[in-house]
């Protein structure tokens, strides 16, 4: 029974997110649109901020490692098992690159709010139909998604 169980949840896991990287390549060669489109037609969203709580996220030039470390280890437990460290996707997007791709609002309102975000934002959903998995609420607090930013930071190589 363990063995059907097992091999039925890495089944899924690999079906969720197919290998295939081209997604990147295409988002990227995508024509741009304007800001009513993108947001769907609700010009009071700023899409590059997302819904939540974050309007303003003051980031140092410099990294703060004390926050990095204790981001990293909240992405070993809650992250890591969904998102590698590399452009490649597991389950979700891979994180490389991403504070370059994503507001330091975005990122934390999409860690701490996913549901709404997945509901309202169009970025959001665009990774939605690339991963097909909605990503679930980690229930993580406010000091956590600022943590798990620096973490992100210094994977993209702030020092």
């Amino acid at each position: 029974m363990k063995k059907i169980i097992f091999s039925g949840i890495i089944t899924l896991f690999l079906a969720a997110c197919g290998g295939n990287n081209n997604a990147e390549k295409n988002q990227q060669s995508a024509p741009a649109t304007s800001d009513k489109e993108s947001t769907g037609g609700n010009p009071s969203y700023d899409a590059n901020r997302g819904e939540g709580k974050f309007t303003k996220v003051d980031v140092s030039p410099s990294l703060d490692v004390a926050k990095a470390t204790a981001g990293e280890n909240i992405y070993k437990v809650k992250c890591s098992s969904c998102h590698k460290l590399t452009d490649e996707k597991l389950v979700g997007p891979g994180w490389k690159g991403v504070t370059s791709r994503h507001s330091p609002e975005w990122i934390m309102n999409f860690a701490t709010n996913p549901d709404e975000m997945l509901n309202k934002d169009p970025k959001a959903q665009a990774m939605l139909e690339l991963c097909l998995v909605r990503m679930p609420n980690q229930n993580l607090s406010d000091d956590d998604a600022r943590n798990i930013y620096e973490f992100m930071r210094k994977n993209d190589g702030v020092k």
